[in-house]
């Protein structure tokens, strides 16, 4: 490092900014340092700076399918806002299996990872032994619900699907179809949204109709192909609440291809609000679960965990604050 600033007429600890991602670097320095690093050949000892520090700088991310609008967009806030604190992040994708979701918490040990945020879809209580160790985890997902077993980050599902269905049923709804429903399942997200959904319509005094309730994956193709079997079988609807966004893109293509308008014939809402479900046409009203703040909860655990500044048996949980963001597919600006 030290041939690198002396090459690149900087201090070493410049040089260890750049190397570490550090933001509060000027475009210009960091170029000659870079440039520096590729003549000079430069590589960071990992193993070394691990043995004498007993960090990697390196924290995993496990989330289902990177794929999706709302991985995507968590992978990258994650990403920038672990680099402002010097952490590097390594992405992994489970597929939503219970094997890889354990598998990556084993490669995190093996990779010798400072710690691991893990977002949970298959794993439950009976899996919360394997998360007790010496690597710190923080754990996003509703299915670990055990009080004090592991640091836990999540959405507010219940109240943000109750939310948009009361908001449906405020703007004139009255036989409002739920998409990506669990009826009856454990209390993953798609459970707990269904649940609020069914409170809104028993605040409303409204009947919850099965035939409206349609289970169904959370892609775009899933929300188009769950709305084209509601139409298929006659039941008559005047508002969905989807429980994601990329169900309700979906959603919004299948009315569109059956000469339905949105929101003058169906009104639309989603959940997650995704960069996307501001450019869609129409515009999606969405709930925001509070991405920012999930993400630095989740942070601020995991790195106080790795410093050691929080007690092995005291665990933490956090919800995100949640808001309706109302846009054209429910009559909103």
């Amino acid at each position: 490092m030290s041939e690198v600033a002396k090459a690149a007429g900087v201090s070493v600890m410049t040089v260890s900014n750049v190397v570490n991602g550090h933001r509060y670097v000027s475009e210009a320095t960091r170029d000659r340092v870079l440039d520096a690093i590729d003549r000079l050949g430069y590589r960071v000892n990992v193993a070394a700076r691990s043995l004498r520090s007993g960090s990697t700088g390196v924290i995993g991310l496990a989330v289902p399918d990177i794929e999706k609008p709302y991985f995507g967009q968590l992978a990258a806030l994650i990403i920038d806002r672990a680099g402002a604190l010097g952490y590097q992040v390594v992405v992994e994708q489970t597929g939503a299996t219970r094997e890889n979701e354990l598998g990556a918490l084993a490669h995190s040990r093996l990779r010798r990872y400072d710690g691991l945020i893990l977002s949970t879809v298959r794993l439950g209580d009976e899996d919360a032994d394997q998360l007790r160790s010496d690597l710190p985890v923080v754990v996003l997902g509703e299915r670990l619900t055990g009080q004090g077993s592991v640091d836990r980050v999540a959405m507010a599902n219940v109240e943000g699907a109750r939310e948009a269905t009361h908001h449906l049923i405020e703007r004139g709804c009255r036989r409002v179809a739920a998409l990506g429903a669990e009826p009856g399942s454990r209390p993953g997200a798609g459970a707990l949204r269904a649940a609020g959904y069914r409170q809104a319509l028993d605040e409303a005094g409204l009947p919850w109709r099965a035939e409206l309730q349609v289970r169904c994956g959370f892609s775009m193709a899933d929300g188009a192909a769950a709305v084209r079997v509601l139409l298929a079988s006659g039941t008559p609807f005047d508002g969905v609440v989807c429980f994601t966004d990329t169900i309700a893109i979906g959603a919004l293509r299948a009315l569109a291809d059956h000469g339905l308008t949105v929101p003058e014939d169906v009104l639309v809402a989603g959940f997650d609000d995704v960069e996307q479900a501001a450019y869609t046409v129409p515009s999606l009203t969405s709930v925001a679960p509070g991405h920012a703040e999930m993400v630095d909860a989740a942070l601020r655990m995991l790195t106080e965990r790795i410093a050691g500044h929080r007690d092995a048996d005291a665990h933490e949980e956090f919800t995100g604050p949640h808001r309706l963001v109302v846009r054209q597919s429910t009559g909103g600006p």
